[in-house]
């Protein structure tokens, strides 16, 4: 839908191939973090949408504020993906290289090496778990990350509907969703994931307030509501898969 708002939106646009282009890289990639099943390709689709969602948000690279909200949410969203990436590396060193997905869920439960790791290392569980939320943050846009995302708004309208409203910002949920089995594993990194999501909830409603552009608002009001989404995955509600996909969907 929104490519096919930006037919009659970027019509006239001398850059329609470039803009078309990024936007087609963006859907690629982030099928590709919801089709991955094991941590390295996600991280490698994660990138290519940090990458993608650079080139549109500074599409019109012309205007100063454009080019340096690109620059603005790049460099914010590398913060959080150098945490993904440690994550990653801790357990892959933890679980003898497997970072399938599906298998890191069981190994915590039958004897594998992550289960020896948990019962005599618990701390190193902790730190890997943190890790991964932190890539969470960077990329959903909670407190104190949270700063990119009204800059953001200098792109296009179809790439403030695409990053904001649609799919990007609800990458570092799907992660934490995923991944709900390693941070039930530690009940005081789930309590982290609530208070940053309960903080961002409310800072953002304040926020936005304050604001008199309308497309500020709505992005305060995404940031916002990321939160809330976030504040439920921490309390626990991926114990039920149902749960977990009413808050991404929400």
């Amino acid at each position: 839908l929104v490519h096919i708002f930006s037919l009659g939106y970027m019509k006239d646009d001398e850059a329609k191939p470039r803009f078309f282009g990024s936007l087609s890289l963006f859907m690629f990639s982030m099928t590709g973090i919801v089709l991955a099943g094991n941590l390295v390709m996600m991280f490698i689709y994660w990138e290519l949408v940090g990458l993608s969602s650079y080139l549109l948000i500074g599409h019109w690279y012309e205007k100063a504020s454009a080019a340096e909200a690109c620059k603005k949410a790049f460099l914010t969203n590398r913060i959080g993906d150098f945490g993904f990436m440690i994550g990653i590396l801790i357990l892959f060193g933890l679980n003898k290289g497997d970072l399938n997905i599906d298998n890191l869920q069981d190994a915590f439960v039958t004897g594998g090496p992550l289960a020896e790791v948990l019962k005599n290392n618990p701390g190193i569980i902790t730190v890997a778990a943190l890790c991964l939320f932190m890539g969470a943050v960077g990329k959903s846009a909670q407190f104190p990350l949270h700063v990119c995302l009204p800059d953001a708004m200098e792109g296009p309208t179809p790439v403030s509907a695409r990053i904001h409203a649609a799919t990007m910002v609800t990458a570092g949920v799907y992660l934490v969703a995923r991944c709900t089995p390693l941070f039930e594993l530690q009940p005081m990194v789930q309590l982290y994931v609530s208070m940053i999501g309960g903080a961002t909830a409310i800072i953002a409603a304040i926020a936005a307030l304050t604001q008199n552009d309308l497309k500020r608002v709505m992005a305060y009001s995404t940031v916002s509501q990321l939160g809330y989404m976030f504040m439920a995955l921490g309390a626990g509600a991926g114990n039920d898969k149902l749960v977990t996909y009413a808050v991404i969907a929400g």
